[in-house]
């Protein structure tokens, strides 16, 4: 079973910027796809990022496209988003979490291992 530990959420002013990190046990990592999700109160868990288990493709919600970064490092068995421009809807729980499979997938169901998750508010 993995575990997935995310770190770097806060409070943050509009436009400014933030880290998120996972990091993940086990000798499996990187075989398989990672991504992020953010949820809302009142509202369902959605899609941001997600990348490939060697970190060559990645995928990203168009509300973020352009302004979040999604990076892996094998190595080190952790993933990264890097959020900028950042508007007061990003506010949210960020989740961590890895796929089923290699390829990128925005699928919720897709994700079968999920981090505790890390608050991210940004004010207006």
């Amino acid at each position: 079973q993995v575990q997935l530990v995310e770190s770097g959420g806060g409070l943050v002013q509009a436009g400014g910027s933030l880290r998120l990190s996972c990091a993940a046990s086990g000798r499996t990592f990187s075989s398989y796809a990672m991504g992020w999700f953010r949820q809302a109160p009142g509202k369902e868990r959605e899609f941001v990022a997600t990348i490939s288990d060697s970190g060559r493709s990645t995928y990203y919600a168009d509300s973020v496209k352009g302004r979040f970064t999604i990076s892996r490092d094998n190595a080190k068995n952790t993933v990264t988003l890097q959020m900028t421009s950042l508007k007061p809807e990003d506010t949210a729980a960020y989740y961590c979490a890895r796929a089923n499979t290699p390829v990128v997938t925005a699928e919720l169901s897709d994700f079968g291992s999920w981090g505790q998750g890390t608050q991210v508010t940004v004010s207006s």
